[in-house]
């Protein structure tokens, strides 16, 4: 058997991949809350919806941020006991980048407070 040589414009093409229906809104809620509720881990998740763990956890961090703005006002977020274990770390870590935040803004206010003004220059 012989095959035939490839031209060099067959070697460098590539396939050109079919893009894959994005998922709507409520298979994403169904997959976050699948997750959180422990019916199955996140790789699974993403296996089924054919997305990588990035686009999920994207999809996990605006969940909770819409969570967290539609019940603020209703709910005291400091009693965490119904939540999954999931779920507060999730609550946890955006607690620390929000005080991480904070301070840092405040030392920036502090550090353009503490240094004095630039002196004119002097005549020679």
């Amino acid at each position: 058997m012989t095959s035939t040589p490839k031209t060099p414009n067959e070697k460098t093409q590539r396939k050109q991949r079919l893009p894959s229906p994005s998922p709507s809104a409520q298979d994403k809620v169904q997959a976050v809350l699948a997750v959180w509720t422990e019916r199955c881990k996140p790789a699974e998740a993403c296996r089924q919806l054919n997305i990588n763990w990035m686009t999920f956890n994207h999809w996990q961090q605006r969940a909770m941020e819409g969570m967290l703005q539609a019940l603020e006002s209703r709910v005291n977020l400091a009693r965490g006991e119904a939540l999954s274990p999931r779920l507060q770390a999730l609550l946890q870590k955006r607690q620390r980048t929000m005080t991480a935040e904070r301070l840092t803004s405040r030392l920036d206010q502090i550090n353009k407070l503490a240094k004095p003004p630039p002196s004119p220059a002097q005549p020679a």
